[in-house]
C-alpha cells in the first residue's frame, strides 16, 4: 500500500490539474435541488420500464465513498447523511472535461451530478450524470473501516472521519439528539418551563464532585463550571415558576473511564408540590417512552444483559444490604457496632466515613449496587449523604431520597427537595467537617441559597438523569465516548 503521504502529493497535484483545466477544488456555487433521500423514497419502489418512461431528471451532492470501473464507463457511490445511491458515467454521457474529472475522482471528493434517474440489471436506484462537478477535494484517504484499540481511539480523537465511515456511530447521535428532544416534548407538555442557569458559578454546589476552578481577572475571584445546576433550579421554585427544567453540561474534574467525561450532559427538573413518588412516577414514565420511541420496544439489549422496562423495583437501601449481607441496618444506632460490622464485611473506609449513615452507604456501593441489573429505584438514602434532601417523616436517619439502577449503574438521582432553611444550614455546616475530615468533595455553604429557602420554597420534587449514560443504554454502546461527539481524550503525544 503506497505511503499516506504519497496519496496526499498525489491528491495535491491532482488540484493543480484542475485548476489549469478551470476546475475549482473548493467552488461556493454549487447548489442541488434534490436530496439522495428523497430521490430514494420517491423512486425506489418504482418498476425498471416504467422509471425509464419518466424521464426523471435529477441534481445531487455528496461524497465518494466506492468507485467502481477504470475503463469508458464506471459507477461511483456517493453518500449523504446515512443515504446512498450510485451515479453511472461514462464517456459518451459525459463532456470531455467533466469524464477527465470522473477519472480522477478520488474516495472521500465530494461531487455534484445531475442526470436522468434510472435501475441498474440487478435493480438498484442509479443516475446516469450528464453533468459532473467538483464540490470539494479531498485531501486524505479514507480509511476502509475501523478495528482494534488503536482504531478506536482514532474514531474518539478524530470523530469527523468516524461519521463518514460508520453509520452505526452516525446513528448513534442521531438517535442522542432525538432522546433529548423527546424528553423536551414530554417536559414540555406536563407544563414544565425550560430554562437556564449560570455555568460559571462563584460556589460549587449542588452535588458531591470535585470542580474544575477557574479565574474571573475583573472581579479577581475563583469561579468554578458548575457540578449541578440544582442550587439555582431550587431559586426558581421559591420565585414563584411551579415547574422548571434545564438539559445541559456539567463539569467534574474527576477520573475518566468508560461511563464518566469530564464534561457530561444531565437533565435536571424541579416540580413545586411535587415529591419523591412523584419523582419515581415520572421517571419510570419517562424512560418507557423514550425506549418505545427510540428501541420500539420496552424490553433492549444492552451488552449481554436483557433489560426490561415493564416494571421498576422499588426497594428501601436497609432491606437490599439486609437482602444480600444479612445485615440490618434498621437495627444499629451505633458507630463503633457498625464500624465492626463493616470490617467483618471486607467494607473500605475513610477518615470522613464518621457515622452509621456513612457506613450503610458503603455497603450498598460496595455490596449491592453492581448487581442492580433490572430497573430498580433504591431509596431511602442516609442523611449524611444526602445534604439537599427532606429527612423522612417516620425515620429521621433517612431521606425521601431515590436512585435508579439499571445494569449495575447510576442513570438518575431525585428526592423531595430539603425545603427548611434552618436544617438546610445545619447539614451544609456538617458538610464542612467532613471536608475538614478529608472529603474534598463535600460542598460548601451556600448562604444566598439558605436565604432564599428563608423566602419561603413550596414542597418540591427535584430529579436529575444522565443524558450520556441514557443514551449508551438506548442505543447498546458500550462506552460514553461512543455517545459524546468529542469526547476527552489524554494527549496524544503523552500516552
Amino acid at each position: 500500500m503506497e505511503n499516506l503521504n504519497e496519496q496526499v502529493v498525489n491528491r495535491l497535484n491532482k488540484i493543480t490539474e484542475y485548476e489549469e483545466q478551470g476546475i475549482k477544488p473548493y467552488p461556493n456555487d454549487i447548489k442541488a435541488s434534490n436530496k439522495i433521500s428523497e430521490v430514494l423514497e420517491k423512486y425506489n419502489e418504482i418498476e425498471k420500464e416504467e422509471l425509464s418512461e419518466m424521464n426523471v431528471v435529477v441534481d445531487l451532492t455528496g461524497r465518494v465513498m466506492a468507485k467502481r470501473g477504470q475503463g469508458k464507463a464506471g459507477f461511483l457511490t456517493i453518500k449523504s447523511n446515512l443515504d446512498e445511491i450510485q451515479f453511472y458515467g461514462s464517456k459518451d454521457n459525459l463532456s470531455e472535461i467533466d469524464f477527465s474529472l470522473w477519472k480522477n475522482l478520488d474516495i472521500g471528493d465530494i461531487v455534484y451530478g445531475k442526470g436522468e434517474v434510472f435501475k441498474t440489471k440487478v435493480g438498484a436506484l442509479a443516475i446516469r450524470i450528464r453533468e459532473l462537478k467538483l464540490v470539494t477535494k479531498s485531501l486524505r484517504p479514507l480509511p476502509e473501516k475501523f478495528h482494534g484499540l488503536t482504531d478506536v481511539e482514532t474514531r474518539y480523537r478524530q470523530r469527523y472521519v468516524d461519521l463518514i465511515v460508520n453509520d452505526e456511530s452516525k446513528d448513534t447521535f442521531i438517535k442522542r439528539s432525538l432522546i433529548i428532544r423527546y424528553i423536551r416534548e414530554y417536559l414540555n407538555d406536563l407544563g414544565y418551563l425550560e430554562v437556564e442557569t449560570p455555568i460559571l458559578q462563584t460556589i460549587a454546589g449542588g452535588a458531591a464532585a470535585k470542580p474544575f476552578i477557574t479565574k474571573h481577572n475583573t472581579l479577581d475571584i475563583d469561579m468554578y463550571l458548575r457540578i449541578a445546576p440544582e442550587l439555582h433550579l431550587k431559586r426558581l421554585i421559591v420565585g414563584g415558576f411551579d415547574k422548571v427544567y434545564e438539559i445541559g453540561r456539567l463539569f467534574r474534574n474527576e477520573g475518566m473511564s468508560i461511563k464518566h467525561n469530564p464534561e457530561f450532559t444531565t437533565i435536571e427538573l424541579y416540580e413545586a408540590y411535587g415529591d419523591m413518588q412523584r419523582m419515581m412516577e415520572l421517571t419510570e414514565d419517562l424512560i418507557k417512552t423514550l425506549s418505545n420511541k427510540i428501541v420500539g420496544s420496552l424490553n433492549i439489549k444492552y451488552g449481554e444483559l436483557d433489560i426490561n422496562f415493564e416494571d421498576f423495583k422499588k426497594v428501601h437501601m436497609v432491606d437490599l444490604i439486609k437482602e444480600e449481607t444479612g445485615v440490618n441496618f434498621f437495627d444499629i444506632n451505633d458507630f463503633e457496632e457498625a464500624k465492626k460490622i463493616a470490617k467483618e464485611n471486607n467494607i473500605t473506609l475513610d477518615d470522613h466515613h464518621n457515622s452509621v449513615g456513612h457506613i450503610i452507604n458503603e455497603f450498598f456501593e460496595q455490596k449491592c449496587e453492581e448487581k442492580l441489573i433490572q430497573p430498580t429505584m433504591v431509596y431511602g438514602h442516609p442523611i449524611e449523604v444526602s445534604p439537599l434532601a427532606r429527612l423522612n417523616d417516620n425515620d429521621s436517619r433517612f431521606t425521601d431520597r431515590f436512585e435508579l439502577f439499571i445494569g449495575g449503574r447510576e442513570y438518575a438521582n431525585a428526592f423531595s427537595e430539603l425545603n427548611d432553611p434552618q436544617d438546610q444550614k445545619r447539614r451544609f455546616e456538617s458538610q464542612i467537617k467532613e471536608k475538614e475530615l478529608g472529603n474534598d468533595e463535600a460542598t460548601d455553604i451556600d448562604n444566598d441559597f439558605v436565604e432564599a429557602l428563608a423566602y419561603g420554597m413550596p414542597p418540591t420534587g427535584g430529579l436529575g438523569i444522565g443524558i450520556d449514560r441514557l443514551v449508551m443504554l438506548l442505543t447498546n454502546s458500550s462506552s460514553i465516548r461512543d455517545v459524546i461527539l468529542f469526547p476527552t481524550m489524554k494527549d496524544s503525544n503523552n500516552k
